[in-house]
């Protein structure tokens, strides 16, 4: 069998019984949890082959950042007064003229948000300035984006009906902000295995296979 003709079978086993279980998939809808795009996201810079944690979620919409999409940036290049060359990621094409960051040590960055399990978003940005600058903060225990990913009411339920993402719990906990990008949306999608272990060696854009 040629790999595109397992993409149609692929996608039309996906089509025909994904309203089955769409209840059970949104139930688990919650921050803190990761989205993973689904294989049938081709062709988006953004989201093909991205994992996103989902920073917040509510009857409103949604807020998540994709955290495996580095950037050519480092922190340095975009604040030259913070010494050290963290990388910057794209956390998706929302206000992408705008830093943000996540975090795991509350206990040096006031006025931050938790997320879950030992993750937060945001705080005093001076603070953390000095902080860095005196190597009191690491690559482990923080991570910087352009941008964010948003979604108006309903609308990731809805990708969620289309097969645009697979949720999974986070299991790296607080120690994901340390995690490296490469491949790690692979390594998702071996944890997942059955049906998608064929993807986890596919090219990027199989159908140029």
């Amino acid at each position: 069998m040629f790999f595109n003709d397992f993409i149609l079978l692929y996608y039309n086993k996906k089509l025909k019984f994904s309203k089955k279980y769409i209840p059970m998939i949104t139930d688990k809808l919650k921050k803190g949890n990761l989205l993973v795009a689904e294989p049938s996201i081709i062709g988006d810079l953004s989201f093909n082959r991205s994992v996103i944690l989902l920073a917040d979620y509510n009857t409103e919409g949604s807020v998540g950042f994709i955290i495996n999409k580095p950037l050519k940036y480092t922190i340095h290049d975009l604040i030259p007064d913070i010494t050290a060359r963290f990388k910057i990621y794209n956390g998706g094409p929302v206000e992408q003229d705008n830093l943000y960051f996540i975090h795991n040590i509350p206990e040096l960055i006031p006025n931050s948000i938790e997320i879950s399990n030992g993750i937060y978003w945001g705080g005093d940005f001076e603070s953390t300035k000095e902080l860095i600058n005196k190597g009191a903060i690491n690559n482990d225990n923080i991570r910087f984006f352009l941008g964010y990913t948003g979604w108006d009411e309903n609308q990731l339920e809805n990708e969620m009906e289309s097969n645009s993402w697979i949720i999974t719990s986070n299991s790296y906990e607080n120690k994901i902000i340390g995690k490296s990008a490469t491949h790690f949306w692979k390594e998702q999608i071996l944890e997942l295995g059955g049906e998608y272990l064929i993807w986890s060696n596919a090219p990027e854009n199989p159908y140029l296979n």
